[in-house]
Formats: C-alpha cells, structure tokens, sequence
C-alpha cells in the first residue's frame, strides 16, 4: 500500500521529461509511482490535485539561512512550507569559523534539505559587507579541512566580490575561492556588484561548472552593452560559466536580463533570500518564478530552472519526481490572467501566470505552517514594508486563535458516555 497518493493534477517534471496529467504515489518516503489513473485504494491517503500543478520540490541555489548566525539569515523553515522549496543552498552565510553552527542548528533541525556553499572568509556574513578586508581570515587551508571533515553537506565555495567586499585586496579574496573551489573539487559561486574588481576581470578567473551570481543585476556596468553581452560575458558562456538569477533586493534587472535572454543565455532561478529581500521585491522563489514566465520562458522552462538545473549546479540529489528519489513535492495553484510583477528598479512586467504555493512534500510529509519572525532591526525597510509586515503579524496571530461561538459548532464528536 502507499502510503499517499496525489491524484488528478498536471505533472511537470522536466527532469523525467514528463508535463501532463498523472497520479503521484509515494511511500516510505519515496516516490513509488508517477504515471495516470493509479488505483485509489491502495493509498492510505488520496489528495485530490486536479486543476493544480505538480512539481519536483524546488531547489533555491541562493539563499540566506543562517538564523541568528549572521546579519542576512532567516528560518528556511517559515519560508519552506508556503513555497514549495524543499532544498535550500546557503550561499555563503557561514565560513570556515563558523559553519559548523549552520551545520549543526540549521541543517539538522531544518524540515527541508539544507546544504551551503562555504564562504572564503572564514567571518562569513557576520556583516552587511566587508569580510574580505583581512586576508588572514582568507585560510585556503583551514577552509578546506573544515568543509572536508562536514561532507556533503558542503557543496561548493562563495566569494563576494565588489568594492565594499574586497576593500583594498583587489582579486586576490577571488584568487583564495578559486584555490579553494579547486582543491575540494566543488563549484565555486561568485557574487558581483560594483566594481572594481569589474566582471571582466572576475570572469577570467572562472571555469566550466563555476557560477555567476547576480547574473541579471542592473549593478556592474560589464554584464551587458549596447543591446549585447560584453566580451567577457560571451567567452563566460561558452566556457561553460553558470548564470544564476540571485534576485535578493537589488540584483534583478528586467532590460539587462532581455539582453541576455536575447544572447543565449538561460540562467538558474534563484531567489537570494534573506532578511530584507524576504519582503521584497524578491519575496520567495514562486514569485522570482513568474518573473521568468513575464520574460517569456514557458513554465517548464522556468520548473526546470528552479528544480534540477540547481540540483545538478551544485550536485545534489534533488529536482526530479523520478521513482526511487525521495518524495520532495510541490503543489500549486497555476493562476491564469495578467500579473504585475516588478524588478529591483521599479520596472513592471506581466505574467500570464502566477504560482501560488498550496503543498509542499519533504520525503513524503506534508510540512505544517511555521510563523515567521519579525525581521531584525538591523534590516532597513520603507515604511510600506514595515506596514506590511505588522499586518502580516495580526492575521498570523488572528488565524491562530479562531473564536466559534455557535453551540452546533462544538457538537459532540462521540456519544455520551463513549471514551475519548
């Protein structure tokens, strides 16, 4: 018997190549079975998904989830049940002095998967910026020896590169990731904002299987020119560089990414999330989403770019409802119409389709609501946003204390006298 069956919906799961109607069956934690018409009776429970789409659980390749590690970590948890993300990448929060703490309060106590990308500076993101100003906490080795000792859950390596990041040390933070990223054998995640260092000079020093942060930022002025990828950005891409989204509150552009899109440049969805740009204009990776669909990618393209495109990004065993994977899961109501959605700079596209989250599976178990916390007081956010979330707060805690008061609404759910 399985032990849950989704019935009825539209399965997308470009990993298998599958995007139609079908049942999915899941035990033991497990996919069990993918395909139409599979008998209800032999389902401990049956979820009835049609009209709904049905996907991999998604894989958000940049976030920030160091809660109260850091200055830009916030509870995946809060996030993960209304989203459908059922594996998140660090990027970064933590270096060599501190990862363990994400390792051990984070990634164990997490419902969903958490794995990160180790930070060069062993500081991490202690700060808003600045943690390459000391290249004595830039320890190639002790970096290399604290993420062999954590295993898998170490995926790759990240380095902020711009102005206020480096300080005066220019390339040479870079240099120490690159060493790093080579001698574990892992992908090294870049992130770029105002230069120096300019993207030009960063992109020289990436191979095949690296990754460009931010890739759609309106930020470096060598992204994108004159209607075109620059130079550096062109031999990036044949070299086989990644592109990621990296939304977060200042990194997406709606005319640089045409640009690219333009170019033959197909980037990986991801959110940046953290504690400012959980309030937008990122908000969470369905919304990024259809942000890609108001550029005019088709919705598998865009399911493909937020599941298993990441997952093979950093080598993880996530992003596909194949049988035998373990039954990571979303489910979502696929709103048709025109949506207004916005980038860091105020531009406004529309979306045919918004995706709003009603399910998400982690091996099999539906994740139950987790309240988010207030943002810290370090975060600063425009008055609209702080509206926003006191009103977020009140029907979090209204929807928490119902008040029935009619007598048929208590009645007895056992005859009187039958044990309880």
């Amino acid at each position: 018997m399985w032990d849950l069956l989704l019935r009825g919906g539209r399965v997308v799961d470009p990993a298998s190549g599958h995007d139609g109607p079908a049942d999915v069956a899941v035990r033991a934690g497990r996919l069990a079975a993918v395909a139409p018409g599979l008998p209800p009776q032999r389902a401990a429970q049956v979820v009835e998904a049609a009209g709904s789409l049905v996907t991999p659980g998604l894989v958000d390749m940049h976030t920030h989830v160091w809660h109260g590690g850091g200055f830009w970590g916030i509870d995946p948890d809060a996030v993960a049940w209304r989203t459908g993300v059922t594996t998140w990448v660090d990027a970064g929060s933590a270096g060599a002095y501190s990862i363990d703490g994400l390792h051990r309060y984070v990634a164990k106590t997490s419902a969903a998967r958490v794995t990160a990308l180790i930070n060069i500076s062993g500081l991490g993101l202690v700060a808003e910026t600045g943690e390459h100003h000391v290249l004595g906490h830039l320890d190639v080795d002790t970096a290399a020896g604290v993420a062999a000792r954590l295993g898998d859950f170490v995926v790759g390596v990240k380095a902020r590169i711009d102005k206020n990041t480096v300080g005066p040390n220019g390339l040479e933070p870079l240099r120490r990731a690159v060493e790093l990223a080579r001698r574990l054998s892992r992908p090294l995640m870049v992130h770029v904002g105002y230069g120096p260092p300019h993207v030009a000079d960063i992109l020289g020093l990436l191979g095949e299987g690296d990754i460009l942060t931010h890739c759609a930022s309106g930020a470096p002025t060598d992204l994108v020119s004159d209607g075109t990828l620059t130079d550096a950005m062109r031999r990036a891409l044949d070299a086989g560089v990644v592109f990621d989204l990296g939304h977060g509150s200042g990194a997406f552009d709606f005319e640089v990414l045409d640009v690219e899109l333009a170019e033959g440049v197909r980037p990986i969805i991801s959110s940046d999330l953290h504690a400012r740009s959980v309030h937008g204009p990122a908000f969470d990776l369905p919304t990024v989403m259809t942000k890609l669909l108001a550029a005019g990618w088709s919705l598998p393209e865009v399911v493909e770019a937020a599941t298993v495109r990441p997952a093979r990004a950093v080598g993880v065993d996530a992003g596909t409802l194949a049988v035998g994977a373990q039954a990571d899961i979303a489910v979502f109501a696929a709103e048709e119409g025109g949506f207004g959605v916005l980038d860091v700079h105020g531009g406004v596209r529309t979306s045919p389709l918004r995706l709003a989250n009603t399910a998400t599976y982690v091996a099999g178990r539906l994740l139950p609501p987790v309240a988010a916390e207030p943002p810290p007081p370090w975060v600063p956010l425009s008055d609209a946003q702080h509206n926003a979330e006191e009103a977020r707060r009140a029907e979090t805690r209204g929807a928490a204390a119902p008040r029935l008061s009619r007598p048929a609404d208590f009645a007895e759910p056992f005859p009187r006298g039958a044990s309880t």
